[in-house]
């Protein structure tokens, strides 16, 4: 061995002790006849005393950083400690040391304030790895990591591996495909997940199932999103949905317990889809702080009806309101001093092309019971104040609304509230608030081929009451302009997903396991009972030999990683990343291919 000890377990107790201890320079400081080095590895920091002894070595052979170098010496305490490292009341008096390996200068420093930018770190990752900061970060993944599987271990559940070389499925996102060399013009696909694998081991009767998996995505891609990414896969056989929610709720909180130390004892709270939209606009709500919608006027169905008509803004001579599909507001506490620099910032804010309206309308609660809006000589002060009530808003509050239609307008009203949380300070990362989202449409209309996709994936299940409507009704849409009067769109999955400050970390639904269900299933979505053989015939055939009810989730591992961290960005929690372009800049990768293997897979580029 090269060593005895590491440089982050020698503490005063080991004053006296012969030790060797090997790792990396971090940095070298020289004073007089004596040189301090700090010698890092993965576990810590250790002071190094180089006294003048060495200097006719240190002359002949000069330490630079990141060099990797071999020291020995006895433990002693120092005489200057630092409070700031758990080695830092102790030094190791040097008698010998060994350069192992020289280095060149890196391109950045190798420290939490690093010079060095996102694409040089990604460039050097192998570097980048050795800061602290970053080792952080890959050392909470493979504590969750560890946590999850100790957990379903626990709990019976079987690590059993799928493959990657499977068939392409392209209902979702764009598969990533492999020429296949034995089988020429034959590609194979790398999975999007395990899905039917894992509802396969149910049939063959591994009730409790799971795994740590890889997925590929060939999607365009944002801070949290990668072409590869890993889930926590799991499925369970005779179950229902209250019993996975249960279950892996509990997963969730032995998490936070082992990794977080954060002990939560209370049921995770739980909201329908429906109200998810009606009361956030979305349907992963961050429900750290408050902020609800109020819903003035919309064209949202809510239980198939439409609720909100607009008394609170009737006869009024306002056309932008009077025009809008869907007209929304949100009381901001403690905002009404805002000035008018600070509300056409906000205005603009909406404007831009990712939010897209057109504008901003706000009522000032003043604290002395007065109500000022931009939108005064339209509407009365009652009518001011009406709204505001309704939007529960107090006495030096801003409300804040928008019209437009509808789907923009909510997504839009659901952005700039969180915009506020952040502004206010609501959204504090060392909180973290868990929700479970319920009875989401199993359907989703495209307007463009004027069909139904399936919102989940097509293995879903309906919730129980509403599979007649599924089996006894067509799906055809036959008059577009009015498909949310369809029987289909109100039928609702036995889905649900976990939200975790406004971030879903998971996923699932209860699947389907009936043959005849699954086929009506394929036929809803528009896929021919040829194309759904072709694509799905070994599923269907397996749910004639005994297949169970089952169901399951996968978690964004990722993704659960970056919000436990306190990071908006999943890339810091992977050891080796992509770029938002989907290249590895440290390999350069995709690359070109060699003729020889392009003619070996008999494949011909067309660019």
């Amino acid at each position: 061995m090269y060593r005895t000890h590491t440089c982050g377990e020698l503490r005063l107790s080991h004053a006296g002790t012969a030790v060797t201890l090997a790792g990396w320079v971090q940095t070298i400081r020289k004073f007089g006849s004596i040189t301090f080095v700090d010698l890092r590895d993965r576990y810590g920091i250790t002071q190094l005393l180089l006294g003048e002894s060495h200097n006719a070595q240190l002359d002949k052979e000069p330490l630079g950083r990141e060099y990797v170098i071999q020291a020995k010496g006895k433990v002693a305490e120092r005489t200057n400690k630092n409070p700031n490292i758990p080695t830092g009341d102790i030094e190791i008096h040097v008698e010998s040391f060994t350069i192992l390996n020289k280095a060149a200068t890196p391109p950045f420093t190798i420290q939490d304030d690093t010079d060095g930018g996102d694409d040089l770190r990604m460039k050097y990752r192998f570097l980048d790895l050795r800061r602290n900061a970053v080792k952080k970060n890959l050392e909470l993944r493979y504590a969750v990591n560890r946590a999850a599987r100790n957990y379903l271990h626990e709990q019976g559940f079987m690590d059993i591996e799928t493959p990657f070389l499977i068939k392409s499925t392209p209902e979702g996102a764009r598969d990533f495909v492999v020429p296949s060399r034995m089988n020429p013009g034959q590609f194979y696909a790398l999975p999007q997940s395990p899905q039917t694998f894992k509802q396969l081991l149910m049939v063959s009767g591994y009730d409790r199932y799971y795994q740590v998996v890889k997925c590929f995505r060939d999607e365009d891609l944002r801070a949290d999103r990668q072409p590869e990414f890993t889930q926590i896969d799991c499925e369970m056989s005779f179950v229902e949905q209250e019993d996975i929610l249960n279950m892996f709720e509990g997963m969730i909180k032995h998490i936070f317990r082992e990794v977080k130390g954060i002990e939560i004892t209370e049921q995770v709270p739980r909201m329908s889809w429906e109200d998810a939209m009606w009361q956030y606009g979305n349907d992963k709500p961050d429900i750290r702080f408050g902020m609800p919608l109020l819903n003035i006027k919309s064209a949202f169905t809510r239980g198939g009806k439409i609720t909100a008509t607009g008394e609170l803004i009737a006869g009024t001579e306002f056309k932008v309101f009077n025009e809008a599909e869907t007209v929304l507001a949100i009381a901001v506490p403690g905002a009404a001093e805002y000035t008018r620099k600070q509300t056409d910032e906000l205005t603009e804010w909406v404007k831009r092309p990712q939010i897209g309206m057109q504008g901003l309308v706000y009522i000032k609660c003043n604290s002395d019971g007065t109500y000022k809006s931009s939108v005064d000589k339209f509407f009365t002060e009652e009518k001011l104040k009406a709204i505001a009530d309704a939007a529960g808003a107090k006495a030096g509050d801003l409300v804040l609304i928008l019209a437009g239609r509808e789907e923009r307008t909510r997504k839009a009203m659901s952005e700039l509230r969180m915009e506020m949380g952040e502004r206010l300070g609501l959204r504090r990362k060392d909180e973290f608030k868990l929700l479970w989202v319920l009875d989401f449409p199993l359907f989703e209309y495209d307007a463009e081929e004027n069909r139904w996709v399936a919102r989940h994936h097509p293995f879903t299940s309906p919730k129980p009451e509403h599979i007649p409507i599924m089996i006894n009704n067509d799906p055809v849409i036959k008059d577009a302009a009015n498909y949310l009067q369809h029987p289909y769109a109100q039928i609702k999955a036995n889905a649900y997903d976990m939200v975790l400050n406004g971030n879903e970390i998971g996923g699932g639904s209860i699947r389907i396991f009936q043959r005849d269900l699954q086929e009506k299933m394929f036929a809803a979505l528009g896929m021919s009972q040829e194309e759904a053989m072709h694509k799905f015939g070994f599923l269907l055939g397996a749910f004639e030999y005994g297949a169970p009810p089952h169901g399951g989730i996968a978690y964004g591992f990722d993704r659960l990683c970056a919000i436990l961290g306190g990071s908006e960005s999943i890339r810091d929690f992977i050891a080796f990343p992509k770029n938002n372009s989907g290249r590895d800049v440290m390999l350069d990768a995709p690359a070109t291919i060699d003729k020889k293997q392009l003619d070996e897979l008999h494949i011909k580029i067309n660019l």
